[in-house]
């Protein structure tokens, strides 16, 4: 019976449709709460002098103002050194400091939400000012470089002698581009729900990664992390946002702790742009020199981002050019620049997104310049060997994915020359770029529970973040042990429940369905054995070779017997097993191996001659990433990033205030993202596959592959459709214009 790879409906479907799937903001199993509102600095840096909450205290329903003044101590993100900085202590209001705008200076409980955000205006704060820096752009001479990238991989590399093959390259491109701050935005704002029983806290949050927030709480509180219980069964989108825990879990904590009631606190959308972190700006320069075959004799690209002086923090910006295209001399560089900003963190596939953006656009100005097809000069540039690590590449499929969505996509009619074809008022572009994104694998622990009625029970703190992991896993255990999808429940989301890595890097699904399978693996050896050695199974004694797990009943040659038959007799309590899965760090086809997924974007742009208005008209990916769990969700999952990629290219920045280290556009309505209008026809298309380097259902992640290369692919048809390459992402009308009014000259 085959359920895996089927695209088959979502199993917590009918629970959101009908608004039984609790979020974090809507549990009441903790009683009836008190509601708390966050009050945010109004300076970008310097230190409170006076806070008066004397007003705020006396106003209608209020039962607490916690300032740093009246919050017990807290742990130091120092205190401890995990290896995820996610399990880092936050502490929050413990000190007069002010390190970027809005941070937390009061918290304010009431009986409602409305009593709190009331009284919160009534706070008032005297501030000594001092000089910031919130200007990225000037201050790039400051950039300095990190001691690694994320602990993961070496900041720089370097191969051949880069300087003198590109200075003697027949063609060169040398290019800057830039990409601004972007935020995740889930359509589930941070929130959290905190109960105390005795020195026992239940903290209902939107998380990403249960044990992780579990650690990190604890340790702000400084408390047993056995006494933390994190709960987070249903998440409202998290695109990296909810990967650690924010402001308002510990000062939810923190108040109820000191009420002894349950507190509610959810940060309003604007809050969010600045107690969130959001991707850094950067500013990259990618140097690419060819032959006059198009291939390439060097490539270079450095990456300048921003960070924030209190946190660091290196978004892998050119880690993928490391294996993407081959050429003998490379140079790759990651360097930071401190603004007093808040700290920046993951945002859908950090580095690969914006690194893509540039590397993909310049490979797009060497193909113009060499008067070759953007797709030949790739494949031309395909390497058979991992470039810098030297090692082969697993189920490397980059060219089939370009030569399929050429062949879907009608590439040949491509205007080969730019601003060469229009429809009436609209100049009529096509572009296209790679995608490529690092496979990821961490380490989590599954429980499978085979009741004595037959149905099975999965558990894991796994997350479900609107990904479909409730979805995949059941299909995984239903095909395992042969029963009908009705017959399996997943449990997600408890501390309680055997650990994982969480949902984010796209490693979830493959983590969480690896480790689910092996578990059904050890229960089917034991309902194996149960049979064989069982006088009373029509099983018994047989060759368990050519068994089949089916409808819910075992069959080895022609006799069979249902489960609950062999459970009720052998295993009248059930049976369980878990199943885990390692980290990649200690896997050897992981280091033998360069394990990516790949992708290809292809899209065709209008844009009004006169006005500069650019239009989508159609975009095609098509995406190689191992095994599908679910043919639906995957493509809903792809679909999804495509869109945040169009996002990227043409709408998407978050806009500093350089005189108070503010964002101005904080709020969806200036925060621009598209709408409906803005995406027409658009496809994703999955090839089939199975990494058996990867793991052993053969499956990768792809929740971020989607991103990865798609803005290239808008950018690329700009300026196919116009002549215009604009650098300066998003590409806006302003930018757009100026090239437009040369071309009618």
């Amino acid at each position: 019976m085959t359920m895996i790879g089927q695209p088959i409906n979502r199993v917590d479907g009918p629970l959101k449709v009908t608004g039984r799937a609790t979020y974090a903001y809507e549990q009441w199993d903790a009683g009836q709460p008190l509601y708390g509102f966050i009050v945010g600095a109004t300076i970008g840096r310097g230190r409170m002098t006076r806070i008066d909450t004397s007003r705020a205290e006396r106003s209608s329903g209020v039962h607490l103002v916690m300032t740093y003044r009246n919050a017990p101590p807290q742990g130091r993100p120092g205190d401890t050194a995990p290896l995820s900085p996610y399990a880092r202590a936050r502490p929050t209001l413990s000190g007069p400091d002010i390190p970027h705008y809005g941070e937390p200076v009061a918290l304010v409980v009431a009986e409602t939400f409305e009593q709190a955000r009331a009284a919160a205006k009534l706070v008032e704060v005297d501030y000594a000012l001092e000089p910031g820096h919130y200007d990225f752009t000037s201050r790039q001479e400051q950039a300095y470089a990190p001691k690694d990238v994320r602990g993961l991989w070496p900041t720089d590399t370097a191969v051949g002698d880069f300087e003198s093959a590109f200075n003697a390259a027949a063609v060169k491109v040398d290019q800057h581009y830039t990409t601004p701050y972007v935020f995740s935005q889930p359509l589930e704002p941070q929130a959290c729900v905190a109960a105390w029983r005795g020195d026992e806290l239940t903290v209902y949050v939107c998380i990403q990664i249960v044990d992780a927030a579990r650690a990190s709480i604890a340790s702000t509180l400084q408390m047993d992390p056995e006494r933390v219980h994190v709960v987070s069964p249903f998440i409202g989108g998290g695109f990296g946002s909810k990967l650690g825990i924010h402001s308002e879990t510990i000062l939810a904590a923190l108040a109820a702790r000191q009420l002894k009631r349950p507190v509610k606190v959810a940060m309003t959308r604007q809050q969010t742009f600045h107690l969130v972190g959001m991707r850094p700006m950067s500013s990259q320069r990618v140097r690419l020199g060819a032959d006059r075959d198009g291939r390439l004799v060097a490539i270079a690209h450095e990456a300048n981002m921003s960070t924030s002086p209190v946190e660091e923090y290196t978004e892998q910006t050119a880690i993928t050019t490391r294996s993407l295209y081959a050429a003998p001399h490379r140079v790759t560089r990651h360097r930071l620049t401190p603004v007093d900003l808040q700290p920046a963190e993951d945002v859908r596939a950090p580095g690969e997104a914006p690194g893509l953006l540039a590397v993909e656009s310049a490979m797009d100005e060497l193909a113009d310049a060499l008067g070759m097809d953007p797709i030949e000069l790739r494949i031309r540039n395909e390497p058979t060997l991992d470039p810098e690590r030297g090692v082969p590449f697993a189920d490397r499929r980059l060219v089939e994915c370009m030569r399929e969505g050429a062949r879907r996509f009608g590439w040949e009619h491509r205007p080969a020359r730019p601003a060469s074809r229009r429809d009436g008022q609209w100049l009529v572009g096509y572009g296209m770029a790679a995608a490529i994104r690092l496979h990821f694998q961490g380490q989590a622990k599954v429980k499978v529970r085979l009741a004595p009625n037959g149905t099975a029970v999965v558990y894991s703190d796994m997350t479900d973040i609107g990904t479909g992991t409730y979805t995949i896993l059941t299909q995984v255990a239903a095909e395992r042990l042969g029963l009908p999808i009705d017959r399996v429940q997943v449990e997600l989301g408890r501390s309680e429940f055997p650990v994982s890595s969480g949902s984010g890097g796209s490693w979830g699904a493959g983590n969480s369905s690896v480790a689910t399978h092996r578990a059904c693996e050890v229960l089917r050896e034991q309902l194996l054995a149960s049979a064989r050695n069982d006088p009373r199974s029509p099983l018994h004694g047989r060759d368990p070779a050519g068994a089949m797990f089916s409808g819910g009943g075992l069959t080895i040659g022609g006799a069979s017997e249902s489960l609950t038959g062999l459970l009720a007799r052998n295993h009248p309590e059930g049976l369980e097993a878990e199943g885990e899965i390692g980290s990649m760090v200690d896997e050897p086809n992981y280091l033998a191996h360069s394990i990516h997924t790949y992708g290809a974007h292809f899209a065709e742009v209008g844009v009004d001659a006169d006005t500069g208005e650019i239009r989508l008209r159609r975009m095609l990916g098509v995406f190689a990433a191992g095994r599908i769990l679910n043919a639906k969700t995957a493509r809903s999952q792809l679909i999804g990033a495509m869109i945040w990629g169009v996002s990227a290219a043409l709408h998407e920045q978050a806009v500093v205030d350089t005189r108070s280290g503010a964002f101005v556009n904080r709020d969806l309505a200036e925060y621009v993202v598209p709408v409906h209008a803005d995406i027409p026809q658009l496809d994703a298309i999955v090839l089939d596959g199975f990494d058996d380097k990867a793991n052993v259902l053969g499956v990768k992640g792809l929740g971020e592959l989607g991103i990865c290369g798609a803005g290239a692919a808008i950018a690329n048809a700009v300026f196919n459709a116009t002549g215009v390459r604009v650098r300066d992402f998003p590409i806006t009308l302003d930018k757009v214009l100026p090239g437009l009014a040369l071309l009618d000259g």
